[in-house]
């Protein structure tokens, strides 16, 4: 899992059509296969497909939730911006 998702990337897979791509705490996963089993419903990550997504996930879940996911969906890890 050492692979790096540009922003560009991640911008492009924003719907479960394009691969739906979120990113917490510079960690990316690909949710498309989860979106259906989201116990919160299938809306909110559609919201924030292609997008960090670190505030809306702290705000209801805990590191609990991260580390039972993390294997499964994460993909790598969201390209740094050079600093100027």
């Amino acid at each position: 899992m050492s692979k790096t998702i540009s922003q560009s990337d991640l911008a492009a897979h924003n719907s479960v059509e394009t691969g739906l791509y979120i990113v917490i705490d510079g960690g990316v996963y690909d949710l498309t296969g989860f979106v259906e089993e989201h116990p919160g419903g299938a809306k909110i990550l559609k919201r924030v497909g292609g997008k960090d997504a670190s505030k809306q996930f702290w705000k209801y879940h805990n590191e609990g939730v991260l580390k039972k996911y993390q294997e499964r969906l994460r993909i790598g890890n969201l390209e740094e911006k050079a600093k100027l």
